[in-house]
């Protein structure tokens, strides 16, 4: 193991400025992913200066630690379940079943995902609150509540299903059909070929995506800040209550341990167990997707469960779209842009400040992505298991711990960086890069390291080879990774609400805010904006990815 690392360093000296950079980077992950909580696990053993378990101890003793680690846990499972069902059928029907408007019910279905992750919340107070639509302007009902269990289930499962349907649909449309069809022509039933062949095919799939939600639905923040109310509390909104509304840190950072260790169960499970039990079926693109075994009439009612899905997913956004355009919901519906005006001139400062911070971080997440898989994949040097690991450990950790660790860590000197813009980039940064990195890799492990190795014989340095040949054969997993970096820069709540200062605010922190005041109707004014603003920015980043391709392209030519 010695000789092997002796060796590897020896290789890596050969090029100064690619050992700089591994380096640089590894500190990078030290010091903004693992030490944050490092500081967390720290603080929950600690009560003024001493050490002490009565955080974990208050655990214990305490009903209301115990009902809200029950009801986070509960509520993990249930919109799992939910989530992963309807994503299945959503990812069975749009891949394998021949059905109109594919491409539009696509894109609704995943418009969650381009929002703030509680605006499904806003919604359902404006369906289903006090002067809800539906609960008090048709039905007429004066005691429903949507406050609780349900409203958190729902607005859960509104927000992450559409995550488990991306999870499941590059699975699904790679089992061949051809086997399907083997079984049928053996006598196998439709049911039969689906529950023998197909089933077992995506069970790693399923299990992956249902893990994925779990731990969304654990960190979840926002919508049961908005929705859980005081009988029906959860863990992530208790460990930021006792912070900022106990000022007890130490409950707090138990809180999030305790939080943190259910999400980093099942990210290992998804990661190291189920990542060994991916099943292969293709050997080259199948000359067609479709599907023979769902008969005309499930093929019916399937397609109805995602026209079903994706008209609430409208319902939902055009709620919002008219709330933001109303004077009152509820008691005076008359057409103003009054909220708009105000998120103008009220809200202008945070619009520049959301918009700084989500600029900044975009290209460098986007292109520490890109490094870190090129590393991984192309470069052998000791700790680079321990770097892959380090890296995207922050995707397995909910933003409530995230934030608290951030604040804890840098807060007091050596490095000061409380209130800052720079403590919302670096956390957005180091938090959102694992998705650019895990689609780096994907990408790199498709491509003849021939190709890079031909420009290294001609005397390009390891730097100068991932820029100009590396880099331009990447371009679709660097794409993915500015869009996930920009549009969670915009909505991310969880962490950037331990960070956000009166010199830096976010949109995201507003619209809590405007939820908690009362003031729905300018909520959802931000919610547009930010929708408005992360749709733009998408388009623009794709245009001018899909450009410089092209000149990257012609350059070679």
């Amino acid at each position: 193991m010695l000789d092997t690392a002796h060796r590897q360093l020896k290789i890596m000296a050969r090029d100064p400025v690619l050992l700089a950079l591994v380096v640089l980077i590894a500190l990078s992950v030290l010091l903004f992913v693992v030490y944050p909580l490092l500081r967390v696990f720290a603080t929950s053993v600690q009560v003024e200066g001493q050490w002490s378990l009565d955080g974990y101890e208050a655990l214990i003793a305490r009903r209301l630690y115990r009902s809200a680690l029950f009801n986070s846990l509960t509520v993990a499972t249930i919109v799992g379940l939910i989530s992963v069902a309807i994503g299945f059928v959503m990812a069975f029907v749009l891949t394998r079943l021949d059905v109109p408007g594919k491409r539009v019910l696509h894109y609704v279905t995943i418009l969650p995902i381009v929002s703030p992750p509680f605006v499904s919340a806003v919604s359902i107070l404006f369906i289903f609150g006090f002067n809800g639509l539906l609960t008090k302007q048709i039905l007429g009902l004066s005691n429903f509540s949507i406050y609780g269990f349900k409203g958190v289930v729902l607005s859960q499962v509104f927000t992450f299903a559409p995550i488990a349907y991306l999870s499941l649909r590059g699975v699904l449309a790679s089992i061949s059909p051809t086997l399907e069809d083997a079984a049928l022509n053996i006598g196998a039933t439709r049911w039969q070929a689906f529950r023998k062949v197909s089933l077992p095919l995506a069970l790693p799939g399923i299990a992956s995506a249902f893990l994925v939600v779990f731990i969304e639905s654990m960190a979840d923040f926002g919508n049961p800040l908005v929705l859980a109310g005081a009988e029906f509390p959860m863990l992530a909104p208790q460990a930021y209550l006792e912070i900022t509304g106990s000022f007890n840190l130490s409950r707090g950072a138990s809180l999030a341990v305790v939080l943190l260790v259910p999400s980093l169960t099942a990210f290992a499970i998804q990661r190291y167990y189920l990542a060994k039990r991916q099943y292969v079926t293709v050997t080259g693109k199948p000359a067609a997707s479709t599907t023979k075994i769902v008969s005309p009439f499930a093929r019916r009612v399937l397609y109805g469960v995602v026209l079903a899905f994706a008209l609430l997913v409208a319902a939902f956004y055009a709620v919002i779209v008219v709330g933001a355009s109303t004077k009152v919901w509820g008691f005076n519906y008359t057409p103003t842009l009054q909220h708009f005006v105000y998120v103008w001139k009220v809200g202008f400062d945070t619009i520049v400040d959301t918009l700084a911070v989500a600029v900044i971080s975009t290209p460098i997440s986007g292109i520490l992505g890109m490094l870190v898989a090129f590393l991984i994949v192309r470069r052998r040097f000791p700790g680079r298991s321990a770097l892959e690991f380090g890296s995207i450990l922050s995707f397995a950790v909910p933003g409530t711990v995230v934030g608290i660790g951030y604040i804890l860590a840098f807060n007091q000197p050596p490095l000061v960086l409380t209130g800052t813009l720079a403590i919302l980039v670096l956390c957005f940064v180091f938090r959102y890069v694992p998705v650019g990195i895990q689609s780096g890799i994907a990408v790199l492990r498709q491509i003849d390291p021939s190709i890079e190795e031909a420009a290294q014989d001609l005397g390009a340095s390891g730097i100068t080879t991932f820029r100009k040949v590396t880099l331009p054969l990447i371009a679709p997993a660097f794409f993915s990774g500015l869009v996930y970096a920009f549009v969670r820069a915009m909505t991310a709540i969880s962490a950037a609400i331990f960070l956000v200062s009166a010199k830096w605010n976010l949109m995201t922190v507003q619209i809590l805010n405007q939820v908690g005041s009362g003031r729905l109707g300018v909520a959802a004014a931000y919610s547009v904006v930010v929708i408005l603003i992360v749709l733009a920015a998408i388009g623009l980043i794709s245009a001018a990815l899909s450009r410089w391709s092209k000149h990257t392209t012609m350059v070679k030519v």
